[in-house]
């Protein structure tokens, strides 16, 4: 599975995805500054999970229909990093094909998962 993380994500979740094989590219790393819809763009073009820390993107993917390959918000406030980390990589480690194409958002407890139709 393709990822890109959001320059919202923290570097801790990027390298545990990368040291758990797969694929992320981080826009910290790779375009940082670009906005929001260009990061959207650019996932949905890479057929990419966007995984971001950022709620605009539900406002671009609900609110303004734009396309997606998935998006995985990270909502977990009062975690540290590596709290976070590990459980993005748990997320997307048991539920990654489940992601694709869905708006979802992980938190410390829960999984929601739900089609956009984007």
């Amino acid at each position: 599975m393709k990822i890109l993380a959001d320059e919202s994500v923290d570097k801790e979740i990027v390298d545990r995805l990368r040291a758990n094989g797969h694929d992320v590219a981080f826009i910290a790393e790779t375009s940082p500054g670009i906005t929001d819809i260009a990061v959207l763009h650019s996932a949905q073009q890479d057929d990419s999970l966007l995984i971001t820390g950022d709620k605009d993107f539900g406002e671009l993917v609900y609110r303004h229909g734009m396309p997606h390959s998935g998006v995985l918000l990270i909502r977990m406030r009062g975690a540290t990093d590596i709290e976070k980390a590990e459980r993005v990589a748990l997320v997307v480690a048991a539920h990654g094909m489940e992601l694709a194409g869905c708006f979802s958002v992980v938190s410390k407890g829960a999984l929601r998962v739900r089609s956009s139709g984007g």
